[in-house]
């Protein structure tokens, strides 16, 4: 059988995709998504683009094995919500967020005997009316500072939205896991 490495470092990544009871490393992909940012394509595109580029990156080395790269994009408003860093960044984004519709756009690449598969997923995401309080309270107890939109679903901040809309509720959270199990079945992978 072949070996699968997620090319992330990501722990939510690597936690569902351990839900498909499947053996699989994982390593850092080495690649700079600023310059690609600033280009200005569509977020759509951009996610597409950085998740192939991550399994690439990956992939050269292990032309062996299947190889899966994931990217996620926050988009409101044709501006693209990236990593807050710190506090008063997260707070901002929050309170822009509060009560509006957002995209979570993730896509998944995967790369096996050179052969590329992209799936993208999109989710409206609808976050309720929260108060200044509230959105602090938030970021003191979940610290979202690493996460694009400021906020980590698959904690605490799940409690901020009304309505997720989506074709794949865990892709949310980086993996599509529905399509991955597919894939991954046409590839040879035994699931379950």
């Amino acid at each position: 059988m072949k070996n699968i490495i997620l090319a992330s470092s990501s722990v939510y990544r690597k936690q569902q995709l351990e839900r498909l009871n499947i053996s699989f490393s994982s390593l850092s992909p080495d690649v700079d998504e600023e310059p690609l940012k600033s280009h200005g394509l569509d977020h759509v595109e951009l996610s597409k683009k950085l998740s192939l580029l991550k399994a690439r990156s990956i992939s050269k080395d292990n032309r062996e094995a299947i190889v899966i790269g994931g990217d996620q994009v926050a988009s409101f408003n044709a501006a693209i919500l990236s990593k807050p860093e710190t506090k008063e960044k997260a707070f901002e984004q929050l309170k822009s967020l509060s009560g509006n519709e957002h995209q979570l756009i993730t896509s998944l690449a995967v790369i096996s005997d050179g052969d590329e598969y992209i799936h993208t997923c999109i989710a409206k995401m609808r976050m309720r009316r929260l108060s200044d309080g509230q959105i602090k309270r938030y970021i003191d107890i979940d610290e979202p500072l690493q996460s694009c939109g400021s906020y980590r679903l698959e904690a605490l901040g799940i409690s901020l939205f009304e309505a997720i809309e989506c074709e794949d509720f865990s892709s949310i959270v980086g993996i599509p896991l529905m399509w991955t199990a597919g894939m991954l079945s046409r590839l040879g992978i035994s699931i379950p």
